[in-house]
């Protein structure tokens, strides 16, 4: 099957049709129909915090698909979609808070908005936002902003995203009629308010090539948040996790559970194995399966090697069978619970706060923050108990695991990098564009894109069907009229 699914980052590219128009999904204002907003948050929770998916390790040098070949995997993609289905379901309610005059619903559908916002314009460039938002106020998807909305340039896009974010968490109300439905934190307004702010964090670090742009104002609007944790609350511990749950219910298990691929078809990547390895790092042995020829036992690293994610389908396939590399571990196929999916949490929280206190956004120590975040991602798994042979805190005490000047980013990057082993979407490929760190092997015969690392996807086809005027005029402003995954968007320049 050749996989190139990277809906998940934020269901952006999710299964719907391409030639639909943000207005088409909109109800007819002639025939009404209400919905109870607790069911609508229901759905928009299940849809924006299914954040695992098998893309972003195989595009990240942590998987290798030996079924066929991925395109995730060699750096084949081409057109993502954007998605205003789920869009389309923020606007639905946000109009349902204002019938049931529940504030709470309108500010977590802002932002579950701006966290669609943030994505779209992470995997394009510039994209169409403020005609968007014009449309939603005004209730008007039928006119020229809805069918054929003018591009935003990046950087404004994120103005109106940080503008937004510091709306909602300001308004977010612990206070004010509470809410139901809520699959995330059963309801509990300060923990979304502490992913709010959070989530803002990592907007701002995403931003960090732009340090110094005075209309931003990154470091500052960084500091702010920091400085004030009783206004702005930040998530505290794994238990703040902004993440879903699964049961071992049928429509709510774990999403690879009993699939086949996961059962045979998935195997670790030689170089991310050699990084665990290299470190002594116990993650190895919840995150793959000892190589079978080795006859090794799982707590001994010896046990371990892995695929070359940039070699041809044809060599990988034949190395497999020598029984001398290791599969992804059998939870992640065998497991109706597993771990859940993340949108944003508290590990990646430390890394974000370690890399400000690096740049000196913040005051703090940086290796606190860093260890703290190396310290959650080890105890995120319910399969933690596999760490018998060696013990967290011995693996957190190891001298070469503390920050050493001039590669302090690097490891706090890796680290990050490590963490989000299937979960949190594509967040470790953005990162990784946006630092190069870890470096993403590309030797091998069969990559794609001749050798290079995509830097975004194409604009979707539907819109140089529908608002072609404007989706070129982005394309020249940005790409120099070539849309293409090389293209390098303002975000990283």
């Amino acid at each position: 099957m050749n996989r190139l699914k990277i809906s998940s980052v934020v269901l952006l590219m999710a299964a719907l049709s391409s030639c639909k128009k943000f207005s088409d999904f909109q109800s007819n204002p002639n025939n009404p129909v209400t919905s109870d907003p607790a069911l609508l948050l229901t759905n928009l929770e299940r849809t924006a915090f299914s954040n695992i998916n098998t893309d972003a390790p195989l595009a990240s040098r942590q998987l290798v698909y030996t079924q066929s070949a991925s395109n995730a995997q060699y750096y084949g993609w081409q057109r993502g979609s954007f998605n205003y289905a789920s869009v389309s379901q923020t606007v639905k309610m946000e109009q349902e808070a204002a019938r049931t005059g529940n504030a709470n619903y309108r500010y977590l559908a802002r932002f579950l908005r701006a966290y669609y916002v943030v994505g779209m314009t992470q995997m394009f460039g510039d994209i169409p936002y403020s005609q968007m938002m014009q449309s939603i106020a005004g209730n008007n998807f039928t006119d020229t902003l809805a069918l054929r909305p003018a591009y935003d340039k990046q950087q404004d896009v994120y103005l109106g995203v940080l503008n937004e974010l510091k709306v909602i968490s300001d308004s977010l109300s612990t206070t004010a009629l509470g809410i139901s439905g809520d699959v995330i934190y059963s309801g509990n307004i300060n923990q979304w308010k502490k992913l709010v702010n959070s989530f803002t964090l990592r907007v701002l670090m995403n931003l960090s090539k732009k340090e110094s742009n005075t209309t931003l104002n990154i470091k500052q609007r960084f500091a702010d948040i920091v400085s004030q944790p009783a206004k702005y609350p930040l998530l505290g511990s794994n238990a703040d996790n902004g993440q879903l749950p699964y049961y071992n219910v049928t429509g709510n298990q774990y999403v690879y559970f009993n699939d086949n691929g996961m059962k045979t078809d998935y195997y670790l990547d030689s170089s991310f194995v050699k990084l665990l390895k290299d470190n002594a790092d116990p993650r190895l042995f919840v995150f793959g399966e000892p190589a079978t020829k080795t006859g090794l036992s799982a707590g001994n690293f010896a046990a371990y090697d892995g695929l070359v994610g940039s070699a041809p389908l044809a060599y990988n396939v034949s190395k497999k069978s020598d029984g001398k590399s290791s599969q992804i571990h059998k939870r992640f196929a065998y497991d109706a619970t597993n771990e859940p999916s993340v949108l944003m949490g508290y590990a990646e929280l430390q890394f974000v706060l370690a890399e400000a206190a690096l740049r000196g956004w913040i005051s703090g120590d940086a290796n606190a923050y860093y260890k703290k975040g190396v310290e959650a991602s080890l105890t995120f798994s319910n399969y933690q108990s596999t760490y018998s042979a060696i013990s967290i805190a011995d693996y957190l005490n190891r001298p070469e695991l503390n920050l050493k000047a001039g590669t302090e980013l690097q490891q706090i990057i890796t680290q990050k990098y490590i963490s989000m082993f299937m979960n949190s979407g594509m967040q470790l490929f953005f990162e990784q564009r946006r630092t190069g760190y870890p470096a993403f092997e590309t030797a091998g015969a069969g990559i794609l894109n001749g050798g290079k690392v995509p830097k975004r996807w194409m604009y979707p086809a539907s819109e140089y069907n529908t608002n072609a005027t404007n989706v070129n005029k982005a394309v020249s402003s940005q790409y120099n009229g070539t849309d293409d995954i090389n293209g390098t968007m303002w975000l990283i320049q």
